[in-house]
């Protein structure tokens, strides 16, 4: 007597081929936002930055007193301009401050930074007092050094051995060092806080490979630190350009553009033109030229650097 068994066989049905994957059902679909998440920041960005940009550029070409009706001059604010000996000054001492800033802040702000991403004693205490300066305003920051550097009242006046008569803003040479130390004093403290979050994205086996080869604290600072900060070193570098193209708060209320024109810079120039002179078509020319160079120099530094071709998220890897 023989008993045949049969295996029972799965019910038909549709065969799933190696590269075919299960639908995903709706709460498992994980896609980009729609544009109406960015419709509210790309109205407020149109309104107040588009908009007048476009009316910026169109007054540029405008003679405008800001009471009469405004009339069409063509090129003529811009061939003025070119032919204006302070402006070219202005662009000259832009420049400078621009590069004095970058100078100045960056190795400061580096190893500011570095060290603000450790865990030394007091480090938390002493990282607050040094944020300070962040939290005030420009004008706040201005105002205060305009006092502590009062000629007559301040300390230059209780100096004289280091300051000699005391008044640092009564020759070029010191007004744009008073400039460049209180734009410094003021803004490294942000980049500083770009450089520490950057620190501390580093990653540890990084710093324990390079101690079990032998390398020390400075070593590992130039071949590992210094190349894991290139991304947040050439976003730094931009913000302060931008940052120094458009100075004009620290310039109004320490030299007022003295003595002379020496420290008139071309954002402060632009506000004399404007709102002085009452010549808002001069004045519109200047801040478009201003908004130009700023985008064509961050674009070549982001072009030269190689930041545009970074496709990682870690910091350093490209």
């Amino acid at each position: 007597m023989t008993t045949e068994t049969t295996s029972a066989r799965p019910a038909a049905g549709p065969r799933k081929g190696p590269g075919r994957r299960p639908p995903a059902s709706s709460a498992t679909k994980v896609g980009r936002p729609g544009f109406a998440w960015a419709l509210p920041a790309a109205v407020f960005f149109a309104l107040f930055a588009i908009v007048p940009l476009i009316m910026v550029a169109v007054l540029s070409f405008m003679s405008w007193d800001g009471i009469s009706p405004p009339e069409f001059v063509g090129t003529d604010n811009w061939s003025r301009l070119m032919d204006d000996p302070v402006m070219l000054k202005s662009i000259w001492l832009t420049l400078l401050l621009t590069v004095l800033g970058v100078v100045l802040q960056t190795p400061l702000s580096i190893v500011l930074g570095v060290w603000a991403a450790g865990y030394q004693r007091n480090r938390a205490v002493l990282s607050v007092i040094y944020f300070i300066p962040l939290l005030l305003s420009a004008t706040a920051v201005s105002v205060l050094w305009r006092a502590l550097l009062d000629p007559n009242f301040g300390i230059p006046a209780d100096a004289t051995w280091l300051f000699g008569d005391g008044n640092l803003f009564g020759e070029q040479a010191t007004a744009i060092g008073v400039l460049a130390f209180v734009s410094t004093w003021q803004f490294t403290p942000f980049h500083t806080l770009i450089y520490q979050g950057a620190a501390r994205a580093v990653p540890p086996v990084l710093y324990q490979a390079a101690e079990i080869d032998g390398a020390g604290r400075y070593r590992q600072f130039f071949h590992i630190t210094l190349p894991q900060l290139r991304n947040s070193m050439i976003t730094s570098m931009i913000l302060m350009i931008v940052g120094g193209l458009t100075t004009f708060e620290t310039v109004l209320i320490l030299t007022q553009g003295g003595p002379g024109t020496d420290t008139t810079i071309s954002a402060y120039y632009m506000y004399d033109k404007a709102f002085k002179g009452y010549d808002f078509g001069v004045g519109s020319a200047i801040a478009l030229a201003l908004v130009v160079a700023a985008t064509i120099i961050s674009l070549i530094v982001v072009r030269v650097s190689g930041y545009d071709k970074m496709r990682s998220t870690m910091e350093g890897v490209s």
